[in-house]
């Protein structure tokens, strides 16, 4: 639990993952045989195994969405630009941390109040570009003294372990995925060279996922991510099926078939891997959203890919739920699918 709260607490939005790399080389320098850092900014950890083994890729993306500084008025006040898809009407009032040259700076996000608002604007969302950020300066020069243009920024939000085996935490897409790819390269023992890799900017293109796959060039990959969880108010169980609790999703298919459709031979491993290590397992067609296997299975002359995600409440918030279950589950799957290879 003390790796998931480090993951979850550690700010990393896209472009700007070096600490995560770091959690992740300390956590694996003593149980793989290479750790490299590619010039896209990727941590690669390489578990050799023989040398006409296949090749097996564990992708999970270390960005987290967040938000750039993009003008700083006179008063002070720091106009933002959102790096990641976020719903404009949860960033209101939230507390934040910019990551500046001079250390961490705590603002809060604000807007013109509901008390002076006519009736009409009240019952509307208000949109990202009419808020603002205070960092309690009072005027654009005090403001410059601590932070500057292009200064990323994360929410602030505290880790938790409820009953039944859940967590709370910022970051958990895909915090979550990081976690599960460190511990199945921990526990796999196979004749497979795996590569588990740490992929930058999954949130705003799939970029880290693009140019390691193209350097590693495995036989198959499986992309480590989470998945909307529909056992909450508000969600039609018919749109997004899988549960929390009920163990990892295998996604056959998401975007509605633009991102990825799971080939037959990964989709047949997975299921009879389950089965077989008596692990729960949801399945997931999904009509929205995607993750790296999209970038992956596309790349040279194509990748066999699968995904398999953790079933998490508020993705894309923050602050996300999830069950340590579930996460259990998906990494022994992985590691009873790895290893039968």
């Amino acid at each position: 639990m003390n790796l998931m709260e480090k993951l979850s607490i550690t700010p990393g939005i896209s472009g700007f993952e070096g600490k995560i790399v770091e959690i992740i080389k300390e956590e694996l320098e003593n149980h793989v045989d290479e750790l490299e850092e590619d010039l896209m900014g990727n941590v690669i950890a390489i578990k050799k195994g023989e040398k006409k083994g296949l090749k097996v890729m564990l992708a999970s993306h270390m960005d987290e969405i967040g938000l750039m500084i993009r003008h700083i008025d006179k008063k002070g006040f720091l106009r933002f630009t959102k790096i990641g898809g976020i719903n404009d009407q949860m960033l209101l009032n939230q507390t934040v941390t910019i990551h500046s040259k001079n250390g961490d700076i705590t603002g809060v996000i604000g807007s013109k109040p509901p008390h002076v608002m006519k009736a009409a604007e009240r019952k509307k969302i208000i949109e990202y570009d009419s808020m603002f950020i205070d960092i309690g300066a009072f005027s654009k020069e005090e403001a410059e003294e601590l932070v500057s243009v292009g200064d990323p920024i994360s929410f602030k939000s505290e880790f938790e372990e409820f009953p039944n085996n859940l967590i709370m935490g910022k970051a958990l897409d895909n915090r979550i995925g990081c976690y599960i790819m460190i511990e199945t390269i921990k526990r796999v023992n196979t004749k497979a060279t795996v590569f588990g890799v740490g992929t930058v900017q999954e949130e705003v293109g799939l970029k880290g996922a693009k140019t390691s796959s193209f350097k590693i060039d495995p036989d198959m990959a499986f992309a480590l991510d989470v998945t909307i969880a529909g056992d909450h108010p508000g969600i039609k169980e018919d749109n997004s099926p899988a549960k929390i609790g009920e163990g990892p999703a295998i996604i056959l298919a998401d975007a509605s078939g633009r991102g990825i459709i799971t080939p037959e031979k990964i989709k047949n491993l997975l299921i009879s891997s389950s089965k077989e290590a008596d692990i729960k397992y949801q399945l997931e067609v999904s009509e929205g959203g995607t993750t790296d296997a999209s970038a992956i299975h596309l790349t040279r002359d194509g990748i066999p890919t699968g995904v398999v995600s953790v079933p998490t409440r508020y993705i894309h918030t923050t602050v996300s739920i999830a069950s340590m279950e579930d996460v259990e589950n998906t990494i022994n799957l992985l590691v009873k699918a790895i290893d039968s290879l």
